[in-house]
């Protein structure tokens, strides 16, 4: 290869790093980054400085040229710790020598790095995405600190994959860079992104393929510029299997600096002598990397698993379990959710016995029920029961022909229950939760999805002759087809139990509104802990008496209660609640005039919602409770927690770099004006009147001084001044059915479950993101915020955005209007089922209020004459609306 790229970057901390093609490799090391080490995120956290340097220390020790420092973490306080570590590092002479890569994608955190950093380091990274003016600007202040720069085939229209797109942005780079900024061209390092190979996809072939030739392209054509990039990226596919991670590490890395590559972020520990590389797998590994057979991946893929593991750590571990019984083996795979061995074992098991459905009622059963005490005793936790549930799913798989072939028709489960979302309603992922826990119990379920009709659950019931309906639903909406069923099932003289389940219901909602309804039994159950108990109270001779009619008793003295606090309750009339409304004083109130009104439809790459994530819900739907982070080290589940959160954070790379899902999201910003007390309309910058959004105001009587409020105390009334406010829908949800399905069919409810989750925390991270940058930038009225991820997340900000269906306006009627203004829909969708719920799952929707005193609240109940108002205002019928309002109705 004839380059001549002779002029050097030069690099220094104590002492000078030459680099040019003449120089080894650069290695980077990647430990002091709290993104990609565990220890040194908790010794930063903890404050332990001292203590983290000795990781640094280590990596210098280690071979590495440079050290990549990395502060962005949601809980930290990124720009004092940038700051207070390299002023360590600085005092460290041992240290000190190499150059320090400053990593954030925070320009902040950056610049304050910049401004202690000793010698000449390099800034990790900037790039085209937020556009031209901003690459320019970070740029220039780079070049004043004299820092070398990494730069990504990243631009406005998201991240380059293909060789034509990361040469096209990287030219454009580097003209920006070396015309307009007049960035010294041996500073500029180029990061063409390295991506997962052997993802079973075929736009991943050519992933590892289109880098080694960008890289050679850029050598080529860019004079002067370096070449880097995050190795072990293109080995995702093969987490867990570090020898096949090794081998393409090494692998990887001696092509790519064949072709040009002269420095990389690389985990030495990670690496392979690519001499001696099994030859076998070396071959394999870089047929996929070359892309030299249609059937690379398929071919690698079948070839790890003969070097699945750390041989060499693991193979006493194994041999150790692996020379007990045949019972004693299932056990153990099925406690510790391990697969590998399951079908060997599950055949030795088959031939031992005299009937393959023994099997499943003797050895399966008697792991599941190990796994069963050591969920109801609290020393395991339900992602490690849906693990035990992948392995028994695919034992049972492996045994099912064999069980065929010797059918007697005679059943061995525990029952039979029928699992369903109710009608309107998306969301599946507790009920799936459910199902799963109640299978690993010898249950059958049969699980018939989301959006069921009453006809279809009722009809399904009869037909299986089930012993349990399990009914799901998120939605309020999904509280009230509960109750239709109910009475559904009743008319016709159904007596099966049902368990109700989902987070709007409720026992007390159960017991008041449902159980009346049904002749026979209703329970709720409010984590799936309990279903098995429930489910196994509900069917066993001797206990479905006793338990029923004790249900019955303490449903029949909840509700009673609750009626009489609800008739004691003292309410407002609506008319006396509109005088006791939320007072702000207008007079001396200047609305901020928006940045941009009208409608915008926005896209944005994934990773850059990833810092918005609020993970303690994401643990709630495990049922593991505690607030992140603190829940990781929390000494109960601390330890599920982590390897939990670890599981998330390997399939949110994934979800990323092979762009499983795609984000989408609209908003629009408007005049707006209070009109009737409670109402708002939504005009455009002509005056033309667009919507109306209707709100609904507390009646419940209140303490001296305490006002009861609606929505629309907060935006001016038409009399006084112009307001404006603002409407939104963001979703990540297309992709998230399509990955939950594929996991589904391969018998992997934990992953299914898993990616269904953190679609749900993309999309609410999406949420905050775009609020962010309507408060800063898009409306404007909060230019100046610079709050953390923990500030944000308790929502320390001016401003707020209810959402339809949620404490604050539980009408789920107003979507409809959003979608008419927005054209949601047409613009990016998202639909609304007939009971108000958005799919895809995965989305968000509601209101932007911008007035400094806008706060959250609940509605709680309301009375008839409010509900006979808002009828009339949104023109439908008094029983309409109760439908709609029922559970916020006073009794």
């Amino acid at each position: 290869m004839s380059r001549t790229n002779k002029i050097k970057l030069q690099l220094s901390g104590l002492e000078p790093l030459f680099v040019n093609e003449e120089s080894i490799f650069v290695n980077v090391g990647e430990r002091t980054n709290v993104t990609g080490s565990r220890k040194f995120l908790r010794l930063i956290k903890e404050e332990k400085y001292n203590e983290a340097l000795s990781i640094a220390r280590e990596q210098v020790e280690g071979g590495a040229q440079i050290i990549d420092v990395n502060m962005d973490e949601g809980m930290l306080d990124g720009v004092y710790a940038m700051t207070k570590f390299l002023n360590l590092i600085a005092a460290e002479p041992d240290i000190a020598r190499v150059p320090v890569m400053i990593d954030s994608s925070k320009w902040e955190i950056i610049e304050a790095g910049l401004k202690v950093i000793q010698g000449k380091g390099v800034v990790n990274s900037i790039s085209l995405k937020e556009g031209e003016a901003t690459f320019i600007h970070h740029a220039k202040l780079i070049k004043r600190y004299g820092a070398a720069v990494i730069v990504m085939a990243f631009d406005e229209n998201g991240q380059a994959d293909t060789y034509e797109r990361r040469i096209e942005i990287c030219k454009r780079s580097y003209d920006i860079l070396v015309n307009e900024v007049g960035f010294p061209a041996e500073d500029i390092i180029f990061d063409p992104n390295i991506f997962p190979v052997a993802t079973g996809m075929d736009e991943h072939k050519l992933n590892a393929l289109d880098f080694f030739k960008a890289t050679e392209w850029i050598r080529e054509n860019l004079p002067y510029a370096n070449i880097s990039g995050g190795v072990s990226n293109v080995s995702f596919s093969f987490r867990g299997n570090d020898k096949v991670r090794e081998a393409m590490h090494s692998a990887f890395l001696y092509h790519a600096i064949q072709h040009g590559m002269t420095m990389g972020i690389v985990n030495p520990e990670m690496l392979e002598i690519y001499d001696e590389i099994d030859p076998v797998l070396l071959e394999h590994v870089e047929d996929v990397l070359l892309n030299r057979r249609d059937d690379a991946t398929e071919r690698l893929l079948d070839l790890a698993e003969s070097f699945k593991g750390d041989v060499k750590l693991n193979e006493k571990v194994i041999a150790e379990w692996r020379n007990g019984s045949v019972q004693e083996r299932l056990t153990h795979s099925l406690v510790k959710g391990i697969d590998e061995f399951i079908e060997i074992d599950i055949e030795e098991a088959r031939q031992l016995a005299s009937k393959p459905i023994e099997v499943i009622e003797i050895n399966l059963m008697a792991g599941m029920n190990v796994v069963g005490d050591l969920f109801g005793s609290g020393k395991m936790f339900l992602p490690q029961v849906v693990k035990s549930a992948r392995v028994m799913k695919k034992a049972v798989a492996y045994l099912l022909p064999y069980i065929e072939a010797q059918k007697d028709g005679k059943s061995s489960s525990a029952g039979k229950v029928l699992m369903a979302t109710v009608k309107g309603d998306v969301h599946d992922i507790g009920k799936n939760i459910v199902s799963v826990v109640l299978a690993c119990n010898n249950f059958e379920i049969i699980d018939l999805g989301v959006m069921v009709p009453p006809e279809k659950i009722i009809e399904t019931a009869v037909k299986e002759n089930v012993d349990i309906i399990g009914l799901s639903g998120l939605i309020t909406p999904s509280l009230d087809e509960m109750v239709y069923l109910a009475k559904e099932m009743d008319k016709l003289n159904i007596k099966i139990p049902v368990m109700i389940g989902g987070a709007t219901t409720s026992r007390a909602h159960t017991a008041v509104k449902i159980a009346p309804e049904y002749q026979s039994t209703v329970v709720h159950v409010n984590d799936a802990s309990r279903a098995v108990t429930v489910a196994s109270n509900l069917l066993q001779s001797e206990t479905k008496v006793a338990f029923s009619a004790s249900l019955r008793e303490e449903y029949d003295t909840l509700r009673e209660g609750y009626l009489n606090r609800s008739r004691e309750k003292n309410f407002l009339s609506i008319a006396q609640a509109r005088q006791n409304k939320f007072q702000i004083d207008w007079k001396n109130y200047e609305p901020v005039k928006p940045n941009f009104i009208g409608t915008k439809t926005i896209e944005v790459d994934l990773s850059e919602l990833v810092d918005f994530i609020d993970w303690t819900p994401f643990f709630q739907s495990w049922e593991l409770y505690g607030k992140y982070p603190a829940i990781l080290t929390d000494e109960v589940v601390g330890e599920q927690a982590t390897a939990l959160f670890e599981d998330a954070q390997k399939m949110l790379s994934q979800i990323i770099s092979e762009k499983w899902f795609t984000a989408k999201g609209i908003l629009g910003i408007y005049p707006a004006n209070q009109v009737n007390d409670d109402d708002v309309l939504i005009s455009d910058e002509n005056g033309k009147e667009l919507v109306t959004f209707l709100t609904l105001r507390q009646q419940s009587q209140k303490t001296a001084g305490a006002p009861n409020i609606a929505l629309s105390d907060f935006i001016a009334p038409i009399e006084e001044i112009q307001d404006y406010m603002g409407c939104f829908c963001v979703t990540t949800g297309f992709g998230v059915d399509e990955k939950a399905t594929e996991f589904e069919q391969q018998l992997d409810d934990y992953n299914s479950i898993l990616v269904k989750a953190l679609g749900d925390r993309l999309a609410e991270a999406f949420a905050e993101f775009l609020h962010l940058k309507v408060r800063k930038e898009i409306w404007g009225y909060a230019s100046d915020e610079n709050l953390s991820n923990e500030e944000l997340i308790k929502e320390n900000y001016n401003g707020i955005r209810p959402a339809p269906g949620y404490p604050a306006c539980p009408d789920h009627l107003e979507k409809p209007t959003i979608w008419e203004l927005l054209k949601v829909e047409e613009k990016i969708g998202v639909k609304l089922t007939e009971s108000m719920a958005m799919w895809p799952a995965s989305s968000v929707s509601g209101y932007y209020f911008a007035n400094p005193q806008s706060k959250y609240f609940g509605l709680g109940k309301i009375k008839e004459d409010q509900v006979e108002n808002y009828a009339k205002r949104r023109n439908i019928s008094i029983a309409e609306a109760t439908k709609w309002l029922a559970p916020n109705i006073a009794d």
